[in-house]
């Protein structure tokens, strides 16, 4: 009798175990998805901010900019 209480009692601890276990990982897996996350978004932010200082420079020294405000405000104001 003494024997089959020990041994339900170490099956449940073991089972209490596995799900702990279980849950752990899970959080510990989530967590590193979200750090993923917004990694990911860090990276397409400074890539846009590379393109777009790209494209300002360019525009800069080609004054592309400044034939384009001539040409929209000389459609605006005759």
């Amino acid at each position: 009798m003494l024997r089959r209480v020990i041994k339900l009692i170490v099956t449940a601890i073991a089972s209490l175990i596995a799900i702990v276990r279980v849950r752990v990982r899970a959080a510990v897996t989530a967590g590193a998805q979200a750090g993923q996350t917004t990694a990911e978004y860090a990276l397409v932010i400074l890539g846009a901010a590379a393109v777009a200082t790209v494209l300002v420079a360019w525009a800069s020294k080609s004054h592309a900019l400044s034939r384009l405000f001539d040409t929209v405000v000389g459609k605006l104001v005759p």
